[in-house]
């Protein structure tokens, strides 16, 4: 009885052992389902976030790689650009070294010409100055020039009239000069041959008289002073006669300077007047 009543003790003992072992295995099967859910839940939420955080990083990447490529394609025409800009560039600066080699040759002759400012200074003071006084000048000459226009309109009409004057003086003065002229010759030409007739008749009256020496050499003396007499008078109507001419040619002269200056040519004259020959010409 006692080891029965044991035994069925011990089996309801061990009934109550396996369920309770049995609910607690279940409770962990439970639990350990549960955590194991839990824990795929936090792997798959993990695995996504990971997922999402690398897609991401992809995403960026791949962006950040067409970013890239366009930067370096636009680095490639910068640089393209750059390099042309560096050609013009040198070219530019090769011309600025003229330029600039030019303008310190242009500064070297301004610093020349620096040296001589104050000289150019003065002189343009002095250059203002004469300029002030040429202009006062020249006001003055436009004044005279204006009054000389008058002048000369009169002078043109005085001109016409004297033309007429001067051709009308000029044929009386030429017909009286070459009446003077002809007398004057004719009367030169009388008294030598007076003077040979007389230098024959003395031949033949010394011939013809036994005159003494000393008689002879009282008429000698003479007839000397009497030669030298008409010799000083034909000395002076040959010196008449070449001032005559001489007066004749120098009234043509005026009158010629007369015409040239009135502008009037002389072929307008419609004749051409006559010089006359200087004396032994």
């Amino acid at each position: 009885e006692i080891e029965a009543k044991y035994s069925k003790k011990m089996q309801v003992l061990r009934d109550e052992l396996d369920l309770r072992r049995k609910t607690e295995i279940h409770e962990v099967e439970e639990r350990k389902n549960s955590h194991i859910s839990e824990l795929m839940r936090n792997h798959e939420k993990a695995f996504n976030d990971i997922k999402n955080y690398y897609n991401d990083i992809t995403l960026k990447n791949l962006a950040l790689i067409s970013l890239l490529k366009e930067q370096m394609e636009d680095m490639k025409k910068k640089e393209n650009q750059l390099e042309k800009e560096k050609a013009d560039v040198l070219l530019q600066n090769k011309q600025l070294k003229e330029t600039l080699q030019q303008a310190q040759e242009q500064v070297f002759e301004l610093q020349k010409k620096l040296a001589h400012y104050d000289k150019d200074k003065e002189a343009l003071t002095n250059t203002k100055a004469h300029l002030k006084v040429t202009q006062k000048e020249l006001k003055d000459l436009q004044w005279e020039h204006e009054v000389l226009e008058q002048r000369f309109s009169k002078v043109q009409a005085e001109r016409d009239e004297l033309y007429q004057k001067f051709t009308k003086a000029i044929k009386e003065v030429q017909q009286k000069t070459g009446f003077k002229n002809l007398l004057l010759e004719r009367k030169l030409e009388g008294l030598l041959s007076v003077l040979e007739k007389k230098e024959v008749e003395l031949s033949e009256v010394f011939a013809a008289s036994n005159l003494d020496a000393g008689a002879l050499s009282l008429v000698s003396h003479k007839l000397e002073d009497v030669l030298n007499s008409k010799n000083t008078t034909i000395k002076d109507l040959q010196f008449q006669l070449a001032r005559v001419c001489k007066a004749h040619n120098d009234m043509l002269q005026t009158f010629e300077a007369k015409l040239a200056a009135f502008g009037i040519p002389l072929d307008n004259l419609g004749f051409k007047p006559l010089a006359s020959p200087l004396l032994g010409q």
